[in-house]
């Protein structure tokens, strides 16, 4: 089998020179670069062993000016109907307290839910779309229409068919129906049945565990892992096994729900650092060395680093040489969550610790899914085999939670063997470097029509910047009559001046596929005004510029 490096690596540096002249310009921005990078960008051998650049450029202040007008109208507009609803002049629709209770404390809060009833119902219609068919690079949609503005929805009948498919997280393209390649888990359908009906810790531990366990262990490169039935889960519960009340916790600013939620659980110390940005995690870092814990200033039991590998709003990869040199240098420990990121980047798909050509050794705790990358379902924690046997014992989702069933652990089989090369071909690495290829490719055409699209180059996760509320709808709605299935995003899950469109692109995704979404893009770009890029100055200064790190607390 062909080197994976020597496959891969001659997609990696194309347009390196229009890169640097463009970092010149102004889009390829710095993201708290240290010793390890040059001011272009460019690697000086000491941290990174590659070209480590991001894109967060700053769209026109007139976009912001009518981003915040935008909001403005809907806000007096849904002022005006609950007035006229309040008054009978229009049909309430949301839920309200009884009558009957109007004494009672409430149990929700009217005002709290304002924006979803007046403004995120406007667009609805974009989101929560049933498909009927594999998640593939296309899918089936079932039509629906709404008569009552998008508060109610009724179906017509109707399959839209093959829409192409620019919103799972089907990576690697595992997401697919082929006899052949699930004859395994047919097999295993068949002789273990669908589901457990018992904990890991009681009689929910089947040999497929135990091989799928042992085959992630052997993939990550560490001595032993352990898995978990659903992905959100594998943060959320084991977190609180791993810390607690006089621990600290230093979580990355966009961390996921899950990451935040088991943060929260655990009854320990949290401290936010900004995005990706080395020198806020030292100041921090530096501050519970000193200081301690509050009012008794007795040391921390343990401090705990959490960040993502692939950031899955922004497509930013973690800056991990730098951060394992602070956690090394702090003694603190480093908690990795790899969902976006395993079988996503690093030349055999083994995540960000592959991509940097770094040890498994220097990070701690290694946390995936299976849900994207693999086309399955469920998460794993990896490490050290004291690590791993004490959540065995310890861990809120083996002693509570049902264990994964058993065709769901053959998929991950499966598909991990492909990637390791363990099933007789090449296909998994073919896999990964089409990934690849498919990555760059959208991300430089998007930068050539003149779109603001954020994250890394090599991040199969591209977020298109829409900006105003009202053209997420129409974004949406337009791409839909083109065939094209696209999620959009917006305030409370982004910054309310950042409303975008997210784009994951798939291995499984042909150039037909990719320059039909891009033709599409291309006309959408002009008739809804999105080309905003100029090149101009980063729209996160205190995130990404050296001068202005010192201003964190």
């Amino acid at each position: 089998m062909a080197n994976p490096s020597a496959v891969c690596n001659g997609h990696l540096h194309h347009h390196h020179q229009k890169q640097n002249n463009l970092l010149k310009s102004g889009i390829y921005k710095k993201n708290g670069i240290t010793k390890g990078m040059k001011k272009n960008g460019v690697s000086n051998g000491t941290v990174y062993k590659k070209k480590f650049v991001e894109h967060f450029e700053q769209a026109p202040m007139y976009v912001a000016v009518l981003t915040f007008l935008g909001f403005g109208v809907g806000t007096i507009f849904g002022y005006l109907r609950d007035f006229m609803r309040a008054w009978g002049l229009e049909k309430r629709n949301i839920a309200a307290e009884r009558e009957q209770q109007k004494d009672f404390v409430p149990l929700y809060q009217d005002f709290e839910n304002f924006y979803t009833r007046n403004l995120y119902m406007r667009i609805r219609d974009n989101w929560n779309r049933p498909i009927c068919s594999v998640p593939g690079p296309q899918f089936d949609l079932m039509e629906r229409v709404t008569d009552d503005y998008n508060w109610t929805f009724r179906f017509t009948g109707r399959i839209i068919k093959n829409v192409i498919n620019m919103g799972s997280y089907n990576y690697l393209g595992f997401a697919e129906t082929d006899v052949n390649a699930l004859k395994t888990v047919t097999i295993e359908l068949q002789k273990y049945g669908t589901g457990i009906c018992s904990t890991r810790q009681e009689m929910g531990t089947l040999d497929k565990h135990v091989e799928l366990e042992k085959l992630v262990a052997t993939f990550l490169g560490v001595e032993d892992a352990m898995v978990f039935g659903m992905g959100f889960a594998t943060n959320s519960m084991n977190i609180p096994a791993l810390v607690g009340k006089g621990c600290l916790i230093l979580s990355d600013e966009l961390n996921h729900t899950s990451l935040v939620l088991g943060a929260r659980l655990s009854g320990a110390t949290i401290r936010i650092f900004k995005h990706n940005n080395i020198q806020s995690l030292e100041n921090l870092l530096r501050d519970a060395i000193i200081y301690g814990q509050p009012r008794s200033r007795r040391a921390w039991r343990k401090i705990i680093i959490l960040v993502e590998g692939i950031y899955s709003m922004e497509g930013s990869i973690v800056r991990l040489p730098e951060i394992v040199s602070l956690k090394k240098k702090y003694k603190a420990y480093l908690y990795l969550d790899e969902a976006h990121s395993i079988g996503a980047v690093g030349a055999t798909g083994r995540g960000v610790v592959e991509y940097f050509g770094m040890s498994p050794d220097d990070v701690d705790v290694l946390m995936g899914t299976f849900t994207k990358s693999f086309g399955a379902a469920g998460g794993y924690i990896a490490g050290k085999k004291d690590l791993v046997d004490f959540l065995r014992t310890h861990s809120h989702s083996a002693v509570y939670a049902t264990s994964m069933c058993p065709p769901v652990a053959e998929q991950i089989i499966r598909a991990m063997k492909c990637l390791m090369g363990l099933d007789g071909t090449t296909q998994g690495q073919q896999r990964v470097c089409q990934l690849g290829k498919n990555t760059r490719y959208f991300r430089r055409r998007l930068h050539e029509m003149g779109f603001i699209i954020y994250g890394n180059d090599d991040s199969p996760v591209v977020p298109l910047l829409l900006y105003m509320p009202g053209k997420i709808g129409a974004f949406a709605r337009r791409m839909l009559e083109k065939n094209i299935g696209v999620v959009v995003v917006g305030f409370p899950a982004t910054p309310i001046t950042e409303s975008r469109a997210r784009f994951c692109v798939s291995a499984a995704h042909t150039r037909e596929m990719l320059d039909t979404v891009l033709n599409a893009l291309d006309e959408l770009g002009d008739f809804l005004h999105l080309k905003y890029s100029r090149y101009s100055k980063s729209s996160h200064p205190e995130l990404y510029e050296e001068t202005r790190l010192e201003l964190e607390d």
